[in-house]
């Protein structure tokens, strides 16, 4: 366990340059129970224009919590998730190529100079903002195909595209507008100014894309988990991996799961001493799928609670959804319709009705069907129920919903309550849901 004293809050307002890992220095100790505050920068698009970037997010340094092992897990309970950015630009992306090497993400390259990762800033705005600082040259890496800018009021919790004038106006001011936190290294995506639709509205509904414990071996932030970590089996950088690496080491925190949002709890494996609690990449709003490739990036604010859960051994995580958030057929049954199901049950002579509570596994891999399957395997692992179980419980009382193109899913059914109690988090899914304990 890393020295130093365990504290009731921490606050992180310090990131980690584009990598989580065991080589990212901490930025404190909380004490299991204990509250982490943060500022967190937007994800994606900022750092993917900012060369010297090595991943695709800005995400905290690690909070380490006291007690945590290695083989133990930590709930995360979300009890804020706020947006300060004013405005913000995404769209779907394409590459420019000659300027990368192997990956755009991880491995920038000047197209003049021939550096790699350069230091550059931003001249002007559009297309063509981000140059290099040692020759001069035009440098990002990633262009829109189709883009927008959209800004928000935070109060209603909607937003708005724009069009090409105010989109302008909001680029001369690009950092402001943004909200990027005084530490934040990235460059804003609002200096690009690229307006392809205007007048569109939407609901706000902030949710955290990147969140969890620290991974075993330092990778880029963007690429822990199974689809974007595909990105690294035998790329020609240093954050190369094999698959069965990749597999030991990812903690899957990048998710682009939309219920990680307040009131929230998200159960994350230990794979280093302490955890290593890291947050970033807050979306305003995106649907499931994510299916452009990026959503509203923003700065925001966070407050989490964290929990050790002792002996709890988890490759990915397990999400504690919000009520409103679970699928249909994985809520617990009202009061009048358990007095149905029990009515139901004495006119077949069913003698025994179950006792659970609704779970969802992460699963994650290079397509949906691996991460579908990632997530059923580890359900079954997990639970010790069968996998053929598994499928039948998330198909009549539960569900399979993807959370991010090209893969991650979430796998939803309903738990048998002693199962969770030896798992040690039974306390938890009753908060979670306002389940009392089966005393019979």
């Amino acid at each position: 366990m890393t020295s130093g004293r365990a504290q009731p809050v921490v606050g992180v307002y310090s990131y980690s340059g584009g990598i989580v890992g065991p080589g990212v220095e901490i930025a404190g100790i909380a004490q299991d129970g204990g509250t982490i505050r943060t500022g967190t920068p937007p994800g994606c698009w900022g750092p993917m224009i900012t060369p010297k970037f090595q991943g695709g997010h800005e995400v905290t340094r690690p909070v380490m919590v006291e007690g945590a092992e290695i083989g133990d897990a930590i709930a995360i309970k979300l009890k804020s998730v706020r947006v300060t950015s004013m405005a913000t630009s995404s769209g779907v992306m394409e590459f420019v190529e000659g300027r990368y090497l192997g990956d755009p993400f991880v491995a920038k390259l000047c197209p003049a100079c021939g550096l790699t990762s350069p230091p550059s800033h931003v001249e002007g705005i559009g297309d063509e903002a981000v140059h290099c600082d040692g020759c001069g040259a035009e440098v990002s890496a990633f262009r829109f195909s189709n883009g927008y800018v959209i800004v928000f009021d935070h109060e209603a919790q909607i937003s708005l595209t724009v069009g090409q004038p105010v989109a302008d106006t909001i680029a001369v001011d690009a950092r402001r507008m943004s909200a990027l936190p005084d530490a934040a290294d990235q460059h804003s995506i609002l200096s690009l100014a690229r307006a392809d639709i205007a007048g569109l509205a939407s609901r706000m509904r902030p949710f955290l894309g990147n969140i969890g414990t620290t991974p075993s071996r330092d990778l880029p932030d963007s690429h822990n988990a199974g689809d974007f970590g595909s990105f690294l089996l035998g790329a020609p950088h240093g954050y190369a991996m094999t698959q069965e690496e990749l597999n030991l080491h990812k903690t899957d925190g990048h998710m682009d799961t939309n219920s990680v949002r307040e009131g929230a709890i998200l159960i994350c494996p230990v794979k280093i001493p302490g955890g290593g609690i890291y947050m970033g990449d807050m979306h305003a709003q995106q649907g499931n799928g994510e299916i452009a490739g990026h959503a509203t990036d923003v700065s925001g604010e966070v407050e989490a609670q964290v929990e050790v859960i002792k002996g709890l051994k988890l490759d990915g995580p397990i999400l504690l959804q919000r009520l409103d958030d679970l699928p249909p057929l994985a809520r617990p049954l009202s009061g009048q319709e358990a007095a149905s199901v029990k009515a139901l049950a004495e006119r077949y002579g069913q003698d025994w009705i179950e006792d659970n509570g609704p779970i969802t596994f992460i699963g994650s891999g290079a397509d949906l069907n691996s991460a579908t399957k990632n997530g059923l395997e580890r359900a079954a692992a997990v639970t010790g129920l069968a996998y053929d179980e598994i499928l039948n419980r998330a198909t009549i009382a539960g569900s399979i919903e993807i959370s991010r193109l090209p893969g991650v899913v979430r796998v939803t059914f309903m738990c048998p309550t002693p199962i969770l109690e030896r798992l040690g988090i039974a306390h938890l899914v009753r908060q979670q849901y306002g389940l009392e304990a089966n005393t019979k």
